[in-house]
């Protein structure tokens, strides 16, 4: 209800109890909607901090427990990546192994 407290109480009414019935009971479907939610964040943190001459890159690979223990993460909440953000003292290594678009990109339907 926090996030819509500025909307019409109608909305409100309409909107608020709809959240809840859709992700209630389903972790899965919840898990996935802080998780894109989470990327959508980054990217626009990964934007901004380019627009102002920064460099950012998406981490992963570090110890989930550890680093909520060191946050005092609460059990309700997730990590879903950090963004570094700063100046590169060197250039990024080359990135291999890039599909070619016809490989990731898919118009209208799958072939077959």
């Amino acid at each position: 209800g926090r996030y819509w407290k500025n909307t019409s109480q109608a909305v409100q009414d309409f909107v608020v109890p709809a959240i809840g019935q859709y992700y209630a009971g389903r972790e899965q479907v919840q898990r996935d909607e802080g998780m894109r939610s989470c990327g959508i964040a980054a990217m626009n943190l990964m934007l901004a901090a380019k627009e102002m001459g920064y460099d950012s890159g998406p981490m992963d690979g570090f110890d989930f427990d550890a680093v909520g223990k060191l946050i005092n993460l609460p059990h309700d909440h997730a990590i879903a990546m950090f963004v570094v953000i700063g100046k590169g003292l060197k250039e990024a290594w080359p990135r291999g192994g890039q599909l070619p678009i016809n490989k990731v990109v898919v118009t209208d339907r799958f072939p077959g």
